[in-house]
């Protein structure tokens, strides 16, 4: 067991932190571990209490670090797509070889040569993804390891985002006591888990409802075209119900959850319940009815808001349609009614794995199986040292104490994390 390699992320969310961990056994992933605790000293996808954030992060470590009696040492890390810029970038090489044969060592050198262009001082690149690559005179190579040429060239998305957001993310992380081996847009993530080869050519949209915010991102081409976040999500619902029937917000999470449904048309007037007005001892009457409009009301602004971004991207057709994913994809009734809205195709989508087969886990299984790709198609092992057998309780994790720097590897398949100690260095130095 302890010769497979284990990958753990970490999705810090509004309303949720997640922990999720994950050992790959001969090219098949096993969820062995999940952490999900409610979030702290978030709002609308951004942290605006880095303690708290802090104290939410070691929980959900916790809880998954019981769950294997194992101690967590590295994450990958989602990073949220409120900040992000997407710019095509180009970088050019000359093949290294004396045979002229491109290894992995040219791709590299041709991305570091592609990210090499410049940003406003306020940005950070996150990631650059390769879209093709040309070898002399031929275009359109998907990969051109083992091909024979003189130059490699490289086109691909450059994307960036606003330092002060990643410096919050990164240094709450850190304070956790955890390693950082690698960073992923969440809306990629979420892609390459749920959306097909074909529906990312054709041009699709994947859509995350969470708790405080929605992430729209598309996809077309076999690329990502463009990525934001609208600040309303699941938690807006529940505002909206507290507001209208005057019921505390707890208990108005527990309607939503009871006899919430999304679209009126398949609601039951007749079904009726009790509520609590909030400053008085009373109850009052409500019926399913009642709940459904408000409920329906919100998801359409939220859908509608959808709609205004995918334009405001430039995308005038989706021929793949809509995927809904996100904890707000559970209730009944929303696929109905944003198709009703969209005017297209839509489906739900949620992680095929056991233990974590509900919408909430997309990203956080996500960020694992697209880190695992991209390590393994660069020859890296980012699962090497993830977690240890664990030599005290898991529960006590230093408080406020960084983890030690280690000492610069020598192996060329620790690569990554070089680069991601350079990248942190900006923050953290």
């Amino acid at each position: 067991m302890h010769n497979n390699e284990y990958y753990v992320s970490l999705d810090i969310g509004t309303s949720t932190v997640k922990v999720i961990i994950g050992e790959m056994e001969n090219n098949s992933l096993n969820i062995i571990g999940v952490g999900n605790v409610a979030s702290e000293g978030l709002k609308k996808g951004q942290i605006v209490d880095i303690d708290e954030t802090v104290k939410s992060i070691r929980k959900a470590v916790e809880q998954a670090e019981r769950m294997v009696g194992m101690k967590i040492q590295r994450v990958i890390v989602g990073i949220s797509a409120n900040h992000v810029r997407l710019q095509p970038c180009h970088g050019v090489v000359a093949v290294s070889n004396e045979n002229r044969e491109i290894t992995e060592a040219d791709k590299l050198r041709v991305k570091d040569q592609a990210e090499l262009v410049t940003i406003p001082s306020d940005r950070e690149i996150i990631d650059c993804i390769p879209v093709s690559y040309k070898v002399d005179e031929i275009e359109d190579i998907s990969d051109p390891k083992g091909m024979t040429g003189v130059r490699l060239e490289m086109k691909g998305v450059l994307i960036t985002g606003l330092r002060t957001i990643l410096h919050n993310t990164l240094r709450a992380v850190e304070r956790a006591g955890l390693e950082i081996t690698d960073i992923a847009l969440q809306p990629m993530a979420a892609g390459s888990l749920v959306l097909s080869k074909d529906e990312r050519n054709l041009g699709i949209a994947l859509v995350d409802i969470g708790g405080g915010s929605t992430s729209v991102a598309v996809f077309e081409d076999g690329e990502l075209k463009g990525a934001s976040v609208i600040p309303l999500g699941g938690d807006a619902i529940t505002k909206d119900i507290s507001i209208v029937l005057k019921t505390p917000t707890e208990e108005s999470e527990k309607i939503k959850i009871r006899y919430g449904h999304a679209f009126i048309d398949d609601d039951a007037e007749e079904e009726m319940f009790t509520i609590p007005v909030i400053g008085t001892d009373k109850m009052q009457k409500c019926n399913q009815f009642v709940i459904s409009d408000i409920m329906e009301a919100r998801l359409s602004e939220i859908f509608e808001m959808v709609e205004d971004e995918i334009a405001r991207m430039g995308v005038k057709e989706l021929l793949g349609g809509y995927v809904l994913t996100g904890g707000v994809v559970k209730t009944p009734g929303i696929l109905d009614l944003a198709q009703h809205v969209f005017q297209n195709r839509v489906r739900g989508a949620e992680p095929n794995y056991i233990g974590v087969r509900e919408p909430q886990y997309t990203t956080s299984v996500g960020l694992i199986t697209y880190a695992c790709r991209k390590a393994r198609s660069q020859g890296l092992q980012l699962g090497a040292h993830t977690v240890a057998a664990a030599s005290e309780p898991v529960e006590k994790r230093p408080s406020q104490k960084s983890p030690q720097k280690e000492k610069a590897p020598k192996n060329p398949e620790d690569k990554m994390s070089n680069k991601m100690k350079k990248f942190f260095g900006v923050f953290f130095e």
